[in-house]
């Protein structure tokens, strides 16, 4: 089974202004603040849709409208051909910010959903497609801060007292806490998924037999799973909840006993299964009048002994697919908690 991944753009909130004629640098922030909020909700509309709804149909409609709302403010902006007065600066600085965000929606998030296509057939996949969609954020968070520092000049420059409004100011905290719990989920998941993604690996070595794969893999599984019981601890969890680390710390527990105790009975079974048809084979070459009555007795023990084994085989791989969903199935309930619980809903 998988585990959820959530996730969230760092795209922020912007302003802009139309073609028209100011009095004065005052009215003309004040034209900008009113035009502003179509963005900051639609923002915060998608941010919700992606905490809270399964339905990826919906996420990408809920994205579409942003970059429409985006690309409204955008146009509407450009009839502005003479800015502030012929102060152009701020008004093209604000128009970069808005195609550079339209591009990254449009264009880098199309390679982040390519990655994520991807990302669950190995680690390092998993580990590229979180990177680059932090990168990604990161990228826009950069621009945010140069159409900040704008703002501020272009303020400064005309004597303007900046007031960020109540609505803007309280969107704003939600989208930063929002931030902080999809990253500290993500860093959960990577730790998670490493064990998991291990054990399907571990898995496959076992159907196929091949011990020095099970043991691999097993010894990877004993690793990962030491490094991330460590590794957890090194995260800052949201308003000090630590909900979702106690349930990685469990799962991570969960896939040592695994290492250790089902690989190690895995190996016994298939070295004893395979010591039981080289005798097998061997009796089965000679006549009935060439085998001796220490090796039928020997080979009738040993068929006992393998039924036994292969019984208890099949009831340890019964309990391994039934620990391995219901490990899943805690982290993913976890997660989701964390996420309905973190972030908010209005």
């Amino acid at each position: 089974m998988k585990a959820n991944l959530w996730f969230v753009s760092a795209i922020c909130i912007v302003q802009f202004a139309t073609a028209q004629e100011f009095k004065n640098a005052g009215e003309y922030l004040d034209y900008v603040g009113k035009i502003e909020k179509p963005i900051s909700k639609d923002m915060w509309k998608y941010t919700k849709t992606v905490a809270h709804s399964k339905s990826a149909k919906r996420i990408d409609n809920v994205r579409k409208n942003l970059v429409k709302t985006i690309q409204t403010a955008k146009a509407n902006l450009e009839k502005n051909s003479n800015g502030f007065n012929g102060d152009m600066e701020f008004r093209d600085d604000v128009i970069q910010y808005l195609a550079f965000s339209e591009l990254m929606i449009n264009e880098e998030y199309a390679k982040i959903v390519d990655l994520q296509e991807v990302a669950e057939q190995s680690y390092d996949f998993m580990e590229a497609y979180i990177t680059t969609r932090e990168l990604v954020n990161d990228k826009i968070d950069a621009e945010r801060e140069k159409l900040d520092e704008s703002q501020k000049r272009f303020a400064t420059k005309y004597k303007i007292n900046l007031i960020e409004s109540a609505e803007n100011s309280e969107i704003e905290k939600k989208m930063k806490i929002s931030s902080e719990v999809f990253k500290y989920q993500s860093n959960m998941y990577l730790i998670f998924f490493k064990c998991n993604y291990t054990t399907i690996l571990l898995d496959n070595a076992i159907k196929t037999k091949d011990l020095a794969a099970i043991q691999q893999n097993a010894n990877a599984l004993q690793q990962y799973s030491e490094e991330g019981l460590v590794k957890i601890d090194t995260f800052e969890p949201v308003k000090s909840d630590r909900s979702l680390a106690n349930e990685t710390k469990k799962s991570m527990e969960t896939f040592q006993q695994i290492a250790t105790d089902y690989a190690s009975k895995m190996i016994d079974f298939y070295t004893f299964n395979s010591k039981f048809e080289d005798i097998k084979t061997s009796l089965e070459r000679k006549s009935a009048k060439d085998r001796t009555n220490e090796e039928i007795d020997n080979y009738n023990k040993m068929v006992k002994e393998i039924n036994t084994k292969i019984n208890d085989f099949n009831k340890e791989n019964e309990n391994y697919v039934k620990t391995i969903n219901s490990v899943t199935n805690s982290w993913n309930k976890a997660s989701d908690a964390y996420i309905s619980k973190h972030v908010p809903t209005e």
